[in-house]
């Protein structure tokens, strides 16, 4: 091997500093600064998560900001979609994940949630005037659901899971415009999701229907690769923002209600 003249030996020097610089992790920080941590979500979900502009928005924007914050860390939320924010948390391109996503065992076989943060049920959007009373009246109906979502699994219970009654859409806006459009009967969704729309659409014309009897309560949670190192921090963070009054304080200030925080605790 020919010996390395001075130049040569800088020129390599430099090549290791910057590939030193290149690494693919999405978190920064060094000695007493914060990690900034990137964040996936489905910004089509109001008012959990939506956009104004090119800015995502929210109670779950809201809440993972306090979140974070208690921990110790700083956040980057970025939208990707539904789909591609699972990929991206499976893959681990991203730290975690916020987007009401209900926790679920199939999907603990294959992520790591957080402790529980919010309450959910289903509930059935329609038409004012629609004889849909209760789930059982789904049964030969078209429902349009948001793929991958409790609301899919839902009509699945009901009308069956190959039923071509099922029109399944990339998220709920597009699921409730096939109702508006009459390619659908009801739509199946998260309680705070349709409730929304209704009070924010009134001149859409459309109802809820609850049913406690078909649709059981569900918890969000934070979304995280497996054997994150994270969930340990964000667990207790999310325990003291629960408990320190900044829970309700964001709950309110998104709903004007009172959040159950003592069944967000007895759920863990």
């Amino acid at each position: 091997m020919k010996k390395l003249t001075k130049l040569s030996f800088l020129m390599m020097l430099t090549i290791v500093v910057i590939l030193s610089g290149c690494g693919t992790s999405n978190t920064t920080g060094g000695e007493g600064e914060e990690q900034v941590l990137k964040v996936v979500t489905n910004a089509a979900y109001a008012p959990m998560e939506y956009l104004e502009g090119d800015k995502v928005t929210g109670f779950d924007i809201d809440f993972i900001n306090a979140v974070a914050e208690e921990a110790g860390y700083e956040v980057k939320v970025e939208h990707t979609g539904w789909d591609a924010m699972f990929v991206e948390i499976e893959d681990e391109i991203a730290d975690l994940a916020v987007a009401a996503i209900t926790i679920t065992d199939e999907r603990k076989a294959s992520y790591d949630f957080s402790v529980p943060y919010y309450l959910s049920t289903n509930m059935i959007l329609v038409k004012e005037g629609s004889d849909i009373q209760s789930a059982e009246d789904l049964l030969d109906k078209v429902v349009a659901v948001q793929n991958g979502t409790t609301g899919q699994e839902s009509a699945e219970a009901l009308l069956g899971v190959n039923s071509k009654n099922i029109k399944k859409f990339e998220d709920n806006n597009l699921a409730i415009l096939e109702l508006l459009n009459g390619g659908a009967d009801a739509v199946i969704a998260d309680n705070t999701v349709v409730e929304t729309y209704v009070k924010n659409n009134p001149d859409q014309k459309l109802v809820v229907v609850s049913d406690e009897e078909n649709f059981d309560s569900e918890f969000y949670g934070l979304l995280f690769p497996q054997n994150s190192e994270l969930k340990a921090d964000f667990d207790k963070a999310v325990n003291t923002v629960l408990e320190n009054g900044k829970y309700t304080e964001i709950y309110k200030e998104w709903f004007g209600t009172e959040p159950d925080v003592d069944g967000l605790k007895a759920a863990q």
